[in-house]
């Protein structure tokens, strides 16, 4: 297995940690409402957090393969998830928890599915190639 390789898998493992984490700790938010409580605003920090690892690890992605890697999985809108990353870490101040729970109340499980696979390709073919 190459470095690059190496590398490519161990930003996924990352990038799957970090969703199970946001779906772990997002279990107990049952509206945008809850990130406003408490404990809700440690949970909004760290799930904003953690969106902001997850989009810097797919961006370098991109750079790892030349952006040949991502469009091979069409529906996940890589984009998005890359400009998540941009718009909470230049515009923290304005996090807007209705996004981040529409985030991860309808995004994170497909992404999640989505990353697997990928990482799966990748090790099925380094095995075959």
């Amino acid at each position: 297995m190459s470095d690059k390789e190496l590398v490519l898998l161990s930003t996924l493992e990352d990038i799957v940690f970090s969703i199970e984490l946001i779906l772990n700790r997002f279990k107990t938010i049952k509206s945008s409402d809850d990130f406003l409580e408490e404990d809700g605003l440690e949970k909004l920090d760290s799930i904003s957090m953690r969106l902001i690892a997850i989009g810097e690890g797919f961006k370098k992605i991109d750079r790892l393969t030349n952006n040949a890697l991502l469009p091979n999985y069409p529906t996940i809108d890589w984009k998005s998830v890359k400009g998540v990353r941009d718009i909470l870490s230049h515009h923290y101040f304005q996090i807007d928890a209705e996004t981040i729970f529409e985030i991860c109340n309808n995004h994170l499980e497909e992404l999640l599915s989505v990353t697997k696979k990928i990482i799966s390709d990748i090790k099925g073919s380094i095995k075959n190639g």
